[in-house]
């Protein structure tokens, strides 16, 4: 690949991921609103689902490649997924956009001790500075004056230790195998499992809104499917630091259009535990690499690591 070639593929990788995060902090909003009228199981049904048929459709030739290890690791990440998911999408309900955002990121925190546990591997300095920093900025977040925890909270929270388990899997289970059908097969099962439990608790809503309609699609393809693919292309052409930096901007963005599109107020209290939280994934994530001094062509990313897709948003 010529020099002029990967600049080009670069700044089209970092327009790729600052386009995910934009949308997907537009899915926190989109769905908010949403989840008032359309009950939470349906629109994951109808969110995953969907963006399963899309991928099987784009990418109808890797079909033939499905094996039974597919098969299972697709279903214990399904699983994952629609249970982080879920958890996520009911503290939603009863918390704020914004809140919602960043309560979710911490899930990065959690990762490399997730992988501790799992695998041995001892996290390192940043991992539990960030941590400290994390559980500092929660509770400012979370904590009412009786140091109580809202619901919508605490639901928030507990989606991230599934995200977090699903992040250590996927890294496992993806080693020489297409990301392409494995995150397809995901789909397919939190579909399956969304339907299966949307069908058997919740009477299907008679009623959905044209405005409603045009949101669970845009989840299904924009915040879903489309955002999968900009983020693989993304990360394929961008340094791990670098992505994960852009990456980090979706809890911005979800508490800005949570404030521009629904008027929230954000209290004092609330923009210095937003604060905290984002230092502190950003401390995990890139191991404060921006801050050194980069050498000759190290910007260049034809050979970095491949982060994997988050596809929690």
């Amino acid at each position: 690949m010529t020099i002029e070639k990967r600049k080009k593929y670069a700044v089209l990788g970092r327009m790729a991921l600052v386009f995910t995060t934009l949308i997907w902090g537009t899915s926190f909003v989109v769905l908010k609103n949403t989840l008032n009228s359309v009950p939470t199981l349906y629109v994951l049904a109808f969110r995953f689902s969907g963006a399963a048929i899309l991928l099987a459709v784009v990418f109808a030739k890797e079909l033939k490649k499905i094996d039974k290890r597919y098969i299972i690791n697709g279903i214990v990440l399904g699983t994952l997924l629609f249970g982080g998911y879920t958890v996520q999408t009911y503290g939603l309900y009863y918390t704020t956009p914004s809140k919602n955002a960043f309560l979710t990121a911490a899930y990065c925190v959690l990762v490399p001790f997730v992988s501790w546990f799992l695998s041995k591997k001892r996290p390192d300095k940043f991992n539990f500075i960030s941590t400290v920093i994390c559980f500092v900025g929660i509770g400012l977040v979370s904590l009412k004056n009786d140091r109580s925890i809202e619901l919508g909270d605490l639901l928030t929270l507990c989606c991230s230790i599934f995200y977090a388990v699903h992040i250590v899997l996927t890294a496992k289970y993806v080693k020489g195998r297409s990301v392409v059908i494995l995150t397809m097969l995901q789909f397919a099962t939190a579909g399956v499992l969304g339907w299966a439990s949307a069908l058997i608790t919740t009477p299907f809503p008679t009623e959905i809104s044209p405005v409603n309609i045009w949101s669970i699609v845009y989840l299904c393809v924009m915040c879903t499917a489309v955002c999968f693919l900009c983020q693989t292309f993304g990360q394929k052409h961008t340094p791990p630091s670098t992505a994960a930096i852009i990456i980090t901007l979706e809890s911005v963005f979800g508490a800005g259009f949570s404030v521009l599109i629904n008027h929230e107020v954000i209290s004092a209290k609330l923009y210095a535990g937003f604060a905290l939280i984002f230092i502190a994934v950003l401390i995990s994530e890139t191991k404060l690499g921006f801050l050194k001094r980069k050498k000759p062509n190290s910007g260049t990313s034809e050979n970095a690591a491949e982060p994997e897709p988050k596809l929690f948003e």
